[in-house]
């Protein structure tokens, strides 16, 4: 497994793989054609054009036997209540449903945690559902710690679904 990040000459192959991989895990979350606006508005050209003109985001492919099967999303931005500018946002990790369970996240955040520490951020943080348990315990067992509650504020996503927590990483 290996990251490789993306530029702007992968772009549609970054839209492909985003919206694949965020359609395939998500597309029971959301009401209506909630998932399809979404989809639209986030992973849409000029939108992944601006995040990969943005020196303060990241995206890299998570590539295993040179198969793209998934795609992470960083970005500087502090911890809520922090005022440090040494913190990294992990905003999106999927990583397509086939492939999960081989340990392809595991080591794709390893990674991560890798870089922010290269850079010298002091803390790796992200948003999960609070009811996704699994990838609750996933974090928990990398070493992340609940920090707080907040709530997504997405029209069209179901509305038992919105809780988060947001969790961090203390980096060395």
């Amino acid at each position: 497994m290996e990251l490789k990040k993306a530029s702007i000459k992968y772009l549609p192959k970054l839209k492909a793989i985003c919206t694949e991989a965020y359609a395939k895990n998500f597309h029971n979350h959301w009401n209506d054609n909630g998932m399809d606006l979404y989809l639209e508005k986030e992973f849409n050209d000029a939108k992944l054009t601006l995040d990969l003109n943005n020196h303060d985001v990241d995206y890299y492919f998570i590539i295993a036997n040179v198969t793209t099967v998934g795609f992470i999303k960083t970005k500087n931005t502090s911890l809520p209540g922090l005022l440090s500018s040494k913190s990294v946002e992990l905003e999106k990790i999927y990583v397509l449903p086939e492939y999960k369970g081989r340990g392809y996240g595991k080591k794709a955040l390893t990674e991560i945690i890798g870089k922010a520490t290269i850079q010298e951020k002091k803390i790796l943080f992200l948003c999960v559902i609070d009811s996704n348990k699994g990838a609750i315990a996933f974090y928990k067992k990398l070493g992340f710690k609940f920090h707080s509650k907040t709530r997504l504020d997405v029209p069209y996503f179901k509305e038992e679904l919105k809780g988060m927590h947001r969790m961090y990483l203390e980096l060395s």
